[in-house]
């Protein structure tokens, strides 16, 4: 990236892990380029290949090709109406989500997300129940009272602190759902699309939620969103609707997003240089814990991390993310390059020490 004088900065934080195959990519700029010159929208009353096409693509390279796929334009919307579809699909209200949990600010996003100054009067009438992350008894015996109508969960809670659900409470969860007819969604809006070093963070262990959402990287930065449904669903005509969602344009860019994803290997470039990353972060004594997987990466600090990020930004040009006053985030685009990886350590090695 580079300011209006031509100074070059490293992006560590991908506005806020949107940008997944990085900034102004030639296969992505072509893309969207030919088909704006084609044609950039219309109504989602006609039936569009584009759609079709990313459809069948996504469901494939993200290992659920039975599901279907609803399109929108944020992850907020997206969580929406996952909400929406689980409380049609089972009949019930209650909503089990996590304690420092982020969904998004919209009427029920915002409702099961663990920030109360968030929540206006207007938001407040669902019903949630906060459980601590990896809780499984609490979990459990809320469950049993049969009112839920879905469990939210991030795959790793970014807002939060970069806090990883562990894989064996996961997998017991899934049970539990099951078990209790509850729908399990899996919020991958910020840990998923290869963020992780998996296309989806849950993959991790192993489990199959009923409902995915996704947004982010999506669409390297074209508004966009999906929501990825179970065949057990029954397709209801206009129980959901969307102008905008799953436009031409998004489309084009989304199906150019896959498309670097597969020429570039980037959902492994994520694992291993995350790998990398994390490794070598180790060394620093000032880090207090560092969690994540993947290039969505916590480094939490003994102290309020504002003077170092304001030193990274403007002595050594890097870009980062933050959550709370004592964590960086690091959120880059999938196509962090070794090099580049090492050029962070180095320059965050300087204002360290």
């Amino acid at each position: 990236m580079y300011d209006s004088e031509g100074v070059e900065y490293l992006d560590m934080y991908g506005g806020h892990a949107v940008i997944s195959v990085g900034h102004a990519h030639p296969t992505y700029v072509q893309a969207i380029s030919a088909q704006v010159a084609k044609l950039g929208f219309y109504s989602n009353s006609v039936i569009s290949r584009l759609q079709e096409n990313f459809a069948g693509r996504l469901g494939k390279v993200c290992g659920y090709d039975d599901y279907s796929l609803f399109l929108i334009n944020s992850g907020a919307e997206a969580n929406e109406n996952a909400l929406k579809l689980a409380s049609f699909h089972n009949g019930k209200k209650k909503v089990l989500s996590f304690k420092k949990s982020f969904h998004g600010r919209t009427s029920a996003a915002v409702k099961v997300t663990d920030i109360p100054n968030y929540i206006s009067p207007v938001n407040e009438g669902l019903e949630v129940f906060f459980a601590e992350l990896n809780d499984i008894e609490t979990v459990s015996k809320e469950l049993a009272t049969g009112a839920y109508s879905s469990v939210i969960i991030e795959g790793i809670q970014g807002v939060g602190g970069i806090i990883l659900p562990d894989d064996q409470f996961l997998r017991e969860l899934r049970a539990l759902c099951t078990e209790n007819s509850v729908v399990l969604i899996l919020d991958e809006i910020q840990s998923g699309y290869g963020r992780s070093g998996k296309f989806f963070a849950h993959q991790y262990a192993d489990v199959k939620a009923d409902i995915i959402t996704v947004a982010k990287g999506i669409a390297n930065g074209f508004p966009m969103a999906g929501v990825l449904i179970s065949p057990t669903f029954k397709a209801v005509y206009g129980q959901l609707g969307t102008t905008f969602g799953g436009n031409h344009l998004a489309c084009a860019a989304a199906t150019a997003v896959l498309d670097i994803f597969e020429q570039e290997n980037l959902v492994e470039n994520a694992r291993r240089v995350g790998e990398f990353l994390m490794k070598e972060l180790a060394q620093f004594s000032q880090i207090k814990e560092i969690r994540g997987r993947g290039l969505m990466i916590g480094l939490e600090f003994g102290e309020p991390v504002k003077e170092i990020r304001t030193k990274l930004l403007f002595e050594q040009k890097v870009f980062t993310g933050v959550a709370g006053a004592n964590i960086i985030r690091l959120l880059p685009p999938l196509s962090l390059t070794l090099d580049e990886a090492k050029a962070f350590i180095q320059r965050l090695k300087a204002v360290l020490h």
